[in-house]
């Protein structure tokens, strides 16, 4: 997405580790005696508000996915994890850094992986948690590109997201 991007009210967009929200309206705030332009976003999954900048709107907001790029994220579903053999704790950290990106492929290997791993031992609170948020991060951003309702892409990762073996990445 281009950082030029100027979204509408009433467009969707994706804030990073939020997922999908609707530009509900945009407002001007005195900040330090400056005036700032915000868009106000209501995110879908958790009805939270966050206003981000427009000028900064580049680096923090992007618009949907294509068709195509929904696609390629089932693609990455159904590859074989690939699992860090590091200790859980950098494993967490390298997985909230891929969620906090916004890239619609790491959330998407955030999900295959962390469920790949789970087959093979028992998720943390804290890797169940960062799990169930890529999946829902990417079951909001696929229902709102393909019009389906959310609970028939659940059904589609229920299919792909099936005990896969994973493959160890050195360290």
């Amino acid at each position: 997405m281009s950082a030029k991007r100027k979204f509408e009210i009433g467009d969707k967009a994706v804030y990073p580790a939020h997922g999908v929200g609707i530009i509900k309206r945009i407002e001007s705030k005195e900040i330090s005696g400056s005036k700032i332009d915000f868009y106000v976003i209501e995110i879908v999954s958790s009805g939270a508000t966050v206003m981000v900048p427009i000028a900064q709107a580049g680096k923090g907001i992007r618009g949907l996915i294509s068709r195509r790029e929904v696609k390629d994220v089932y693609s990455i579903l159904k590859t074989p994890g690939q699992v860090s053999k590091t200790t859980w704790n950098r494993r967490f950290r390298e997985f909230s850094e891929k969620l906090r990106t916004g890239s619609v492929s790491d959330i998407a290997e955030v999900l295959r992986d962390l469920n790949s791993l789970r087959f093979d031992k028992d998720l943390s609170f804290g890797e169940k948690k960062m799990m169930d948020k890529a999946r829902e991060m990417i079951v909001t951003e696929i229902s709102a590109v393909s019009s389906k309702e959310e609970s028939s892409i659940e059904a589609e990762l229920d299919k792909i997201l099936v005990p896969v073996p994973h493959v160890p990445v050195p360290q």
